[in-house]
């Protein structure tokens, strides 16, 4: 759908920009928004190089096996049928910890090898399991303590205040882990029985 949307709105534009007399215009900020496109692309490329590497070290460390001890009772609760033991149950826990610092760009990887971990251990491979649910849930939702990307877009944008956003991002990343956690426990209670 976006596919046909977004040429309809640019030859709208195009349109409209030469009966206004503002072709120029157009030209000049195609310039300017190729030009900041790549700034931020440049930035979102650097701090996701950055993160992986970081949350690749941390995953050889202790640090990561206190966030699992501290965070093993809530994983047991989203995940109650998965194995502690299995490289899945790892790579849900480095996503969730890297969500949980902001660095959402970091966390896709992560989530992704995790899905393709909890795919090999779905018996119907056409369907969804409960922790693959579960996991589109929480990624969606993206609890987070420190917006790390969002501050670092924020200040790459010229933000005068880029950490304001954190307090909004605790309300409304809360907000929506809760509800889609409640959801889909629903869910999955009342389809699999």
């Amino acid at each position: 759908m976006l596919n046909i949307l977004w040429p309809i709105f640019i030859i709208i534009s195009i349109i409209y920009a030469f009966i206004s007399g503002n072709i120029a215009n157009i030209n000049n900020s195609i310039f300017e928004s190729t030009e900041s496109a790549i700034n931020v692309t440049i930035t979102l490329l650097g701090m996701t190089c950055l993160w992986s590497g970081i949350m690749e070290i941390a995953s050889k460390t202790k640090i990561i096996d206190f966030f699992a001890k501290v965070l093993h009772p809530v994983i047991r609760f989203l995940f109650p049928n998965i194995n502690s033991d299995s490289k899945s149950y790892d790579n849900i826990m480095m996503n969730i910890i890297a969500n949980i610092l902001g660095l959402g760009n970091a966390a896709t990887p992560l989530g992704l090898k995790a899905m393709n971990e909890l795919q090999k251990e779905n018996k119907n491979k056409d369907v969804l399991s409960d922790n693959m649910m579960m996991l589109i849930v929480l990624n969606t939702a993206s609890l987070q303590i420190i917006p790390t990307t969002i501050i670092a877009l924020r200040s790459s944008l010229g933000s005068s205040n880029p950490t304001m956003i954190i307090f909004p991002v605790w309300v409304s990343t809360i907000c929506a882990a809760i509800v889609g956690i409640i959801f889909t426990k629903i869910i999955i209670k009342y389809t699999r029985n």
